[in-house]
């Protein structure tokens, strides 16, 4: 397995590792699978340096899944923070590919200047929370049930890792 910057080659797959999670999970709150037209202004976002990045895990041309540093609000206060996502192929969990995905994202990120990474963890979610603690991430509170979705009404567990 290796880990590299998601390039437009990788896009149909993160959409189709996407659409499955919205389809079967919660961990996301959209309930329909976007287009690629829909979704082309979120991949051009990131840059293969810097504070954004959108990294893959691959084994050979098969994409095992992903991770993305984005912009955790607009305010000039939150420049330097960002928050993290990452989304595996369903038959990659339990294999470190999140873990993998997740330490050479947070040191990009620290090398780009990041001082802080940001996390929702939409609940249950053992395999997620795992993935957190092991990363080094802390828990610093619950948004309890504020989101709904397939009318299931969602709490989210919030994670926070200081680069700095």
């Amino acid at each position: 397995m290796q880990i590299q910057n998601a390039s437009p080659q990788h896009f149909d797959r993160i959409l189709e590792i996407y659409a499955h999670h919205v389809m079967h999970a919660y961990a996301t709150f959209d309930e329909r699978p976007p287009t690629m037209d829909e979704r082309l202004p979120w991949f051009e976002q990131f840059s293969a340096e810097g504070l954004h990045q959108l990294l893959v895990a691959v084994d050979g041309e098969q994409v095992l899944g992903y991770a993305a540093s984005l912009a955790y609000r607009s305010h000039p206060a939150f420049a330097r923070t960002v928050e993290f996502s990452v989304y595996l192929a369903p038959e990659c969990a339990g294999r470190g590919v999140g873990t993998a995905l997740y330490r050479d994202l947070i040191e990009r990120v620290r090398a780009a200047g990041a001082l802080t990474v940001v996390t929702g963890v939409a609940l249950p979610n053992p395999a997620s929370l795992a993935l957190h603690a092991r990363c080094g991430f802390r828990e610093v509170g619950i948004f309890d049930e504020y989101a709904e979705k397939h009318c299931r009404r969602i709490s989210s567990q919030w994670f926070q890792l200081s680069l700095g």
